[in-house]
């Protein structure tokens, strides 16, 4: 209906062998390797499964931010390029990957392929999370925080025009990336969609101190070095199903350099004030803060070296599910307070 068979659109699609994935039970992962809380997302590959580019991708703000029809067309025209460039020789074949499968996760056989539940992305995402859990492996800036949001870094797109940036500000500026350039590379790989730029500007290192962009400006390459400001990967993960995130039901904000001077506290210390605290956690007897608070120590330690809320370094710190201990100040009195994180489990 959105794209009859004579439209622009149609067309382009009719050159196309297309195929819906809807359970993940036998997906090469290994393969089709993407952010699985993506709620869309599209590869297009050659007959020998290599990948051309993506279209997908999201950010907090909704499923479709970078979304729409005419970024679709325009993706649909480059897949067609690049494919006859790939049979002309000019783009090279690459390595396949292992294959990851789903079977290759013991707790996702146990309780959903086990019991003839469906496989579905954000499951796969969560039980592979587990089991890094389990064998000490896991990262949490790297594997909780996924695809970073590019508007940290001040670049805006114009989503309908794929990859032309509609204005910059803060770092993206900073380093002479302008409205009117579009962006072609991130860290020397090439890019065509939002899909690809989101995919390859999460294998940034987190502790990088900066990416690399090349920007096509009137038809001339442009490198750019961006500054990475301290926790640009920090995002909001409420519409991700991490069971290994801690989930502690309060939301805070990082005391002053002043203020937390006047409390003696160190200057990189991770006090921070109540500013939130959800009705979920009184039902579930998790914790007793209140609007207002001042945390000032988890579990006696005061710094961190990525945290700057006591929120966050409860995030980063603590595994879900268990019982930490706060020193709170509220008004003129120092309180200490057990914290019991949730621990959450997701089928849908």
């Amino acid at each position: 209906m959105l794209s009859p068979l004579d439209s622009e659109r149609g067309k382009l699609l009719s050159q196309y062998v297309t195929a819906r994935v809807i359970r993940l039970d036998d997906v090469d992962f290994g393969l089709f390797d993407w952010d699985r809380h993506n709620t869309l997302y599209f590869f297009v590959l050659t007959a020998d499964e290599q990948i051309l580019l993506r279209y997908g991708g999201r950010d907090t703000r909704a499923i479709d931010s970078y979304l729409n029809l005419d970024s679709l067309e325009l993706a649909l025209e480059k897949g067609l390029e690049l494919h006859e460039k790939y049979k002309a020789g000019e783009i090279p074949k690459k390595p396949r990957p292992a294959p990851i499968r789903a079977t290759d996760f013991p707790l996702l056989v146990e309780r959903t392929i086990g019991s003839g539940a469906c496989v579905e992305c954000h499951l796969v995402a969560d039980f592979q999370a587990q089991h890094k859990e389990l064998d000490g492996t896991l990262d949490k800036v790297r594997d909780m925080y996924k695809s970073p949001d590019i508007r940290t870094i001040g670049i805006h797109l114009d989503v309908p025009k794929g990859l032309l940036i509609e204005k910059t500000e803060g770092p993206a500026s900073q380093a002479g990336m302008a409205a009117g350039d579009t962006i072609t590379h991130v860290e020397g790989v090439p890019v065509y969609t939002f899909g690809d730029l989101q995919y390859q500007y999460d294998k940034v290192d987190r502790s990088a101190a900066g990416v690399r962009f090349t920007v096509d400006r009137n038809g001339e390459a442009v490198e750019a070095e961006v500054v990475l400001p301290q926790r640009w990967w920090l995002t909001n993960l409420d519409f991700r199903h991490w069971t290994v995130e801690p989930r502690v039901y309060f939301e805070s904000d990082p005391l002053t350099v002043v203020e937390k001077a006047a409390l003696e506290l160190p200057e990189n210390s991770f006090a921070s004030r109540v500013r939130l605290v959800e009705g979920v956690a009184g039902l579930l007897g998790l914790h007793e803060l209140k609007e207002g608070d001042i945390i000032l120590s988890v579990n006696g330690l005061k710094t961190d070296e990525q945290a700057n809320t006591a929120e966050l370094y409860l995030k980063l710190r603590t595994k879900s599910g268990e019982t930490s201990t706060l020193e709170v100040l509220r008004g003129e009195e120092r309180i200490e307070m057990p914290l019991k994180s949730a621990r959450m489990g997701f089928r849908k």
